[in-house]
């Protein structure tokens, strides 16, 4: 369990000794903070999500979830675990999806810029098949909205890699953006294909899109979706 004196509220900003964990103020289990959003009081009275866990002050954990940051607002959670009067947008849920679909964006943009990211059909096709000899792919990245035909051409292309490989799941297939959101992260239009490869930067990414479908499909509760899907 967590050793502090009020389990519902962290001692600031993470720092690389901070807990592993932490209790979800709305449904009291104890999560890993990947499967949480850390929430803080802003100098002006008002609640806001600290995605990247370093805004200053003291902060309150809830999974990340919709229906969780929705129910905490709606049974005056804030104010409680917070231990004071503060103010919860009604944008809130909307505001911190939006915040963190910018940070997955960001993290591509840097991914991008450490040379751990392509884009376009063919490109990603000849990497996939291993035409361009480039790293190995980490991950397959389609537009939101972008056509059928072509993510179904690319994703089986995965699958039949993964079979030809021996794996049991093959790399993930992320539709977390939309095209617009895929071209401000790559700087070109009309994205909607790419491909993720090995690196560090590219760790950022995965990580931050995997929160980002949390939010948007899991149930508290249960267990969360994953940040990508198999074409079957």
């Amino acid at each position: 369990m967590l050793a502090l004196a009020d389990p519902d509220l962290d001692n600031g900003p993470r720092t690389e000794k901070s807990a592993t964990v932490r209790m979800c103020a709305v449904s009291r289990e104890v999560r890993p903070i990947d499967e949480l959003i850390r929430f803080v009081v802003a100098p002006s009275g008002e609640v806001v999500a600290d995605i990247k866990r370093k805004l200053p002050g003291r902060g309150l954990w809830i999974s990340a979830s919709r229906r969780a940051v929705a129910e905490a607002a709606r049974r005056h959670q804030f104010s409680k675990g917070f231990k004071r009067d503060v103010r919860v947008a009604a944008t809130l849920v909307a505001d911190t999806e939006a915040l963190l679909a910018k940070s997955v964006v960001d993290a591509l943009a840097m991914a991008a810029k450490a040379g751990q990211v392509i884009s376009g059909f063919g490109k990603v096709e000849d990497a996939l098949t291993g035409r361009q000899g480039r790293s190995l792919v980490q991950a397959l990245i389609h537009a939101s909205d972008g056509a059928a035909d072509g993510i179904r051409k690319l994703d089986a292309l995965v699958l039949q890699n993964g079979a030809n490989r021996g794996e049991s799941s093959p790399i993930p297939i992320l539709t977390a953006l939309t095209s617009t959101e895929l071209d401000l992260a790559l700087g070109r239009a009309n994205v909607i294909h790419a491909a993720l490869l090995a690196g560090p930067a590219s760790k950022t990414f995965l990580s931050r899109s995997q929160i980002l479908v949390r939010y948007r499909s899991a149930d508290d509760g249960k267990t969360a979706g994953t940040a990508a899907r198999n074409s079957k």
